[in-house]
């Protein structure tokens, strides 16, 4: 894009100069403004999820639940929830094998939280369908619903 604007600075007319900067201008505005809606709706979720962690800590009488909002402990708190090892953590420090089994390993954490919390552990796999084209974002979105109503709905 930037040599076609080069271009028509020293071949094109005033106008086409012209108008392939307003044309730029409107892309990066464009840009900006969906930056700023994704960094305010990341933290909106990450306010969520670790206010819902930090509330099943509590229930599940967990003795640290505010790690819940530090990024990589919540995953070990996660992880001792569902009766591991919060060691198994260091598990992220690999490449592929390591993240996949850390994403197994939470998987199988949650589901005996949902069952510490007396909901059944299937709820858990709702997240998998977010792997799913085309569906990913209504199962995040039910993901999301789950995690709430295990945190705060007691059963």
């Amino acid at each position: 894009m930037l040599d076609k604007m080069l271009f028509l600075a020293t071949q094109g007319s005033e106008m086409d100069v012209m108008s392939m900067f307003g044309m730029f201008a409107a892309v990066l505005a464009f840009l900006q403004v969906f930056m700023w809606i994704a960094i305010i709706l990341s933290i909106i979720l990450y306010v969520y999820t670790s206010l819902a962690l930090y509330t099943i800590g509590k229930k599940l009488n967990y003795s640290n639940p505010w790690l819940a909002w530090i990024p990589v402990a919540n995953i070990a708190m996660i992880l001792q929830l569902g009766d591991f090892h919060w060691a198994l953590v260091f598990l992220i420090l690999i490449p592929f094998l390591g993240w996949l089994a850390i994403v197994v390993l939470c998987f199988i954490a949650f589901w005996k939280i949902c069952v510490k919390r007396n909901y059944p552990g299937w709820l858990s796999l709702i997240g998998l369908g977010s792997l799913i084209p085309f569906f990913g974002l209504l199962f995040g979105i039910a993901y999301l619903i789950i995690l709430g109503l295990i945190a705060w709905k007691d059963k």
